[in-house]
């Protein structure tokens, strides 16, 4: 069976691809990248670069700019500056909430539109690589453990609803669950060098 790996040419998506192909193959791995309005343009340069190097099947995509009005993220383009703190000074000085990084719902926009080309492509899974730092006081909800039950949840039901059933003979139930898995993982070995990662814009400099 196929997989569909979600891909935005930073470490974390580039880690994800590189263990998915490791355990499947690249012929068995359709990386999915999104232009959603995002400063970091180059970030589709990034995801190509990165696809080519490992030799799988590209799909670009977009989620239209216009979902986005009203957002103060900084991450989209005309919205300010990107914070250069990080995490931890930031919960500091703010509580717990989202940072200003933070672009509503992208990551389920994106996961639901995953799950369409796995269907579409007949694929069985869909690989997501998200940071776990970025669910440290929720700063990013959709990073966030009750982010992956309640889309297992939605998918669940999504599938089910498809009528497909026992071996395509129909009915309401196609899938028993839906599991999303979260494992450890190390850059190191990885071919990071093709990519650039989302943080490489958050940089401070002190001349002493």
């Amino acid at each position: 069976m196929n997989k569909v790996v979600l891909l935005s040419g930073g470490v974390d998506s580039t880690t994800c691809l590189a263990m998915a192909v490791a355990r499947y193959g690249a012929d068995k791995v359709t990386a999915l990248t999104f232009l959603y309005g995002q400063k970091h343009s180059n970030e589709l340069q990034n995801a190509r670069n990165v696809a080519k190097h490992l030799g799988v099947e590209l799909v670009e995509a977009e989620v239209s700019r216009q979902i986005f009005q009203g957002s103060k993220s900084t991450l989209l383009q005309g919205n300010g500056e990107i914070s250069h703190e990080s995490y931890a000074d930031i919960l500091a000085k703010n509580g717990e909430g989202v940072v200003d990084t933070y672009v509503p719902f992208r990551n389920g926009l994106m996961l639901s539109q995953a799950a369409a080309l796995a269907y579409s492509k007949n694929a069985d899974e869909v690989w997501y690589g998200a940071h776990s730092d970025d669910a440290a006081g929720s700063a990013y909800p959709d990073c966030t453990p009750e982010f992956y039950a309640a889309m297992e949840s939605e998918m669940l039901e999504r599938v089910n609803s498809l009528g497909i059933g026992p071996q395509g003979f129909g009915g309401r139930t196609t899938a028993l669950s839906v599991a999303i898995e979260a494992r450890p993982t190390h850059i190191a070995g990885l071919p990071v060098a093709v990519n650039v990662g989302c943080h490489v814009t958050r940089h401070a400099e002190l001349e002493l």
